[in-house]
């Protein structure tokens, strides 16, 4: 799996780069199947705005990309807030494609026992 750390605005230093790395790196232990992510961090210039620190991230898994964003007044806290909010995801999406796998599993023993019930009473 892999990790890339691009910046709009902002310089990325080693020390982001390792912070980002050891956040979103935890992810990987809830679901195997994410390949990579590509995270951007950029930085508003305005001084009237808030949030000014932006991190975005786009997890990639074998089926589908899960994005989120966090904004906040540091860097390193839009980082957390962007780890929690991806583990959330991660998990959401991990649990719905197990209970998506298990329900077509059951339908379709289901339908295979009613067609014989109905052949059987014939």
């Amino acid at each position: 799996m892999y990790i890339h750390v691009n910046g709009k605005n902002i310089e990325i230093t080693d020390a982001i780069k390792a912070y980002v790395k050891e956040k979103l790196g935890k992810v990987v232990n809830h679901y195997d199947q994410i390949t990579g992510m590509d995270v951007i961090l950029s930085v508003i210039k305005n001084p009237a705005a808030t949030g000014k620190h932006i991190a975005e991230v786009a997890c990639k898994t074998n089926t589908s990309v899960i994005r989120c964003e966090e904004s906040a007044d540091s860097m390193y806290e839009s980082i957390d807030l962007l780890a929690d909010k991806l583990d959330r995801q991660v998990k959401k999406f991990k649990n719905k494609a197990l209970y998506s796998d298990k329900t077509s599993i059951r339908s379709g023993i289901e339908e295979k026992v009613v067609e014989e019930e109905e052949t059987v009473e014939s």
